[in-house]
């Protein structure tokens, strides 16, 4: 199931770019310009046909695609003197502009269409239901943490060590994934709600706890509940975890269980408004992602010289790729969507960057010539004319080179010391 799963999600990357380029195509036909090919992959060409004045084709090598517009930049040296008037850079700043935009919008509309059908029509943990249905054990915890403490380098809760810490109350009463708690103390508990309510208040205790496996009702023998940390329920759950303080925690009694997710599907017209919040959390996501590349260049250099791999580092395609297969073989479809989502609302928002040879340096220059034209006529000055794309190109290098590096490093890191979920 994995390897399907890594060959699913490969797909929709490789559909993505696809789709990218056909935004660039798409818009540049609309308005006029030439193209004259639209291919996918790079190397050696497999297969292509010409439908009118574009070849399209398939390469041998499918890690990504490209088009060609006639006259991207003055300098394009290959323009027929008879496709001169339809060469892209003799077009208005705004439409350039809009088929340079186009790749990126491809993939915000990929990612909101993934959102979309996943909330419409993918059954999603209900938090809510869950706290009203009967508390059924998803998973037994080794161990429990007795003191809440933030890991700096994961930005998640410090989590026990299994080998180290005393093992967790419901490992002690053999406490089994499937079992359904239907009583502590004797006293029913109908919802996990009811249920933590008399755990954490039991903290000290020895306590009873009842439940049900394969139909048939089990009391297990009294067990001490141990004390621990926990963040008050009070305590706004939207709330950043960097963000809490000693007197956002309570000591409370956990008994060292995770809760069967009850799961609903929105439908259609409720995923509209769920796709847009998520839409919003996940562009934001991104950003504060990109602004902390910097700092995890060293986390993933020292992954590759066996420290433990930050899970927030970031990850080359490939490694994403394979967290798609591990969540496929679980059975985790929702978070195998959400992933592909957020991989497409990364790469358009990244595309953006006004760094060449990205979609938005080239947009940058665009509307940088026609400010730089519209400054020189106030002053009663010639047209400066276009940009020398040649003289970028030490900046457009360093640009490739930077970038290039960086992928090689979170590609060796994904292959040397990959991330894993499960």
């Amino acid at each position: 199931m994995e390897a399907i799963g890594i060959v699913v999600f490969a797909l929709g990357i490789l559909v993505s770019v696809c789709l990218h380029e056909a935004g660039h195509m798409g818009t540049a036909k609309a308005f006029g310009m030439k193209v004259t090919r639209y291919f996918v992959g790079f190397g050696p060409t497999l297969w292509s046909f010409r439908k009118g004045e574009t070849e399209y084709g398939v390469k041998a090598i499918p890690l990504g695609g490209f088009v060609k517009i006639v006259g991207m930049t003055p300098q394009d040296d290959d323009v027929d003197p008879r496709d001169e008037p339809r060469a892209m850079w003799r077009f208005a700043v705004w439409k350039r502009t809009v088929v340079m935009g186009a790749g990126s919008a491809a993939h915000f509309a990929i990612g909101m269409g993934i959102l979309w059908f996943t909330f419409a029509f993918v059954p999603l943990p209900d938090p809510d239901k869950t706290d009203a249905s009967p508390p059924v054990v998803e998973r037994v915890l080794a161990c429990v943490q007795a003191e809440w403490s933030l890991n700096p380098e994961t930005g998640q809760q410090t989590s026990c060590d299994a080998a180290a810490a005393p093992p967790s109350a419901a490992k002690i009463i053999g406490l089994q994934p499937g079992d359904k708690i239907t009583a502590v103390d004797g006293q029913p508990v109908p919802s996990w709600t009811a249920m933590t309510e008399k755990v954490r208040a039991s903290a000290g205790q020895k306590i009873t706890i009842t439940f049900e496996r394969d139909g048939r009702s089990m009391t297990a023998a009294p067990v001490l509940i141990p004390e621990a940390e926990r963040i008050k329920e009070s305590v706004d759950p939207q709330r950043p975890l960097s963000e809490i303080t000693e007197g956002d925690l309570e000591k409370v009694g956990q008994l060292g269980i995770t809760p069967v997710m009850a799961r609903r599907a929105h439908g259609p017209g409720a995923a509209i408004g769920e796709t847009w919040n998520q839409t919003l959390a996940m562009f934001e996501g991104t950003v504060t992602a990109m602004k902390k590349f910097p700092e995890k260049i060293p986390k993933l250099w020292a992954a590759l010289t066996g420290d433990e791999r930050d899970p927030e580092t970031p990850i080359s395609v490939v490694g994403a790729t394979r967290i798609g297969g591990e969540l496929f073989r679980e059975g985790e479809i929702p978070m195998f969507l959400l992933m592909l989502a957020a991989l497409n609302f990364f790469v358009g928002i990244f595309n953006l960057l006004p760094l060449l040879p990205l979609d938005g340096g080239h947009i940058a220059i665009a509307w940088f010539e026609k400010a730089r034209s519209w400054v020189y006529a106030r002053l009663g000055k010639p047209d400066p004319g276009r940009v020398d794309y040649m003289r970028l190109m030490p900046v457009t290098y360093a640009v490739i080179l930077v970038f290039g590096g960086f992928t090689l490093l979170t590609l060796a890191a994904d292959i040397v010391n990959p991330i894993t979920l499960f």
